[in-house]
């Protein structure tokens, strides 16, 4: 009977989910990326932020220790820190692009996570392209230990981008979150 409820309570929470998910991707040393499209948000500090009314989407990067063929002391499913991101976002009907920074953000439900509030190049009913650029924290923003050095070199990642074609936005502009 609990196995039931907690499956019913995952399934009701997945249905009543406002999050568009853009695109999963690994990468060594075992960190799992989700790129999503939520639903805009009031974010603090206000002066940093854009306004809801002034933005169509939450963009964000979920950056995350996978369960398994993780180094050594890491906690599984913990957020990893330090990581750069930005998203370009191209309307692939009118070719006009919007670039952003994602910043470390946290919340209740995905806790800390890569993201911010942005306003498409375009009309929300448009598809778009969604290129997405990691970048291994700068040598004066994480230093490595000697065994990590020894075993995974001193970069915390590749430096990388993933690209996804034909997103539509337009349930997510038209999402609430109260």
């Amino acid at each position: 009977m609990k196995k039931l409820l907690v499956i019913s309570i995952l399934f009701v929470n997945y249905l009543f989910s406002q999050e568009l998910i853009i695109g999963e991707e690994k990468i060594d040393p075992g960190i799992i990326l989700i790129f999503e499209g939520a639903i805009k948000d009031k974010v603090y500090p206000l002066s940093m932020n854009l306004k809801e009314n002034q933005t169509n989407i939450h963009i964000e990067a979920r950056v995350n220790w996978g369960t398994e063929n993780i180094p050594s002391g890491t906690p599984k499913g913990g957020f990893v820190p330090y990581i750069k991101i930005n998203a370009e976002v191209t309307n692939q009907k009118n070719g006009m692009k919007s670039f952003v920074d994602l910043y470390p953000h946290i919340n209740l439900s995905d806790n800390f996570h890569y993201a911010r509030n942005m306003a498409l190049p375009g009309e929300k009913n448009d598809l778009y392209m969604v290129k997405f650029t990691i970048h291994s924290p700068s040598k004066y923003e994480l230093f490595f230990h000697d065994d990590w050095d020894k075993k995974y070199g001193n970069n915390l990642i590749v430096d990388e981008s993933f690209s996804y074609e034909n997103i539509n936005f337009s349930k997510i502009v038209d999402a609430k979150r109260k």
